[in-house]
């Protein structure tokens, strides 16, 4: 499994190009990944999943792949229902060890999630919180990694 950067701040530019690139990369993508994308909806950032799946060098997939996955982008709103269930959910196909990145509106946005009830989900649905990091205008990710299942 991937280790991705330290737990600095990245930002994009509205565009893309090398810097959304380097943005996939800091977020600990690499060829070959199978990344699935729960929760899309329209006002998701279309740079930063461009960015990913040039990076994994291919199209994410959806919630209906039916294989395991080394990643999830889990897109998250305020008025998506119960943060727990969503995380869960999102944790049915991540091989053990894998991460989520928890997708949600920056604070100050509409339908913002706040920090502290990300840091009171994840635990209950069984993942450690490690970074945080500003991926674009309107967005912040959240690593969420999955404990690694006994072999």
């Amino acid at each position: 499994m991937s280790s991705t950067a330290g737990g600095g701040s990245t930002q994009t530019s509205g565009s893309q190009g090398a810097e959304g690139q380097n943005l996939g990369e800091r977020l600990g993508f690499k060829p070959g990944m199978v990344v699935q994308e729960l929760g899309w909806d329209n006002d998701t950032d279309d740079v930063l999943r461009v960015a990913i799946e040039d990076c994994i060098d291919a199209d994410l997939v959806d919630g209906d792949y039916g294989n395991v996955v080394d990643a999830v982008l889990l897109w998250y709103r305020d008025d998506d229902g119960d943060l727990v269930d969503g995380l869960v959910d999102a944790l049915t196909d991540l091989v053990g060890g894998g991460a989520i990145w928890l997708l949600t509106p920056k604070i100050g946005r509409p339908q913002a999630v706040e920090p502290a009830d990300i840091a009171e989900a994840a635990p209950i649905a069984g993942l450690s919180q490690t970074t945080t990091a500003a991926v674009s205008k309107d967005w912040s990710a959240t690593r969420l990694i999955a404990p690694k299942t006994p072999t």
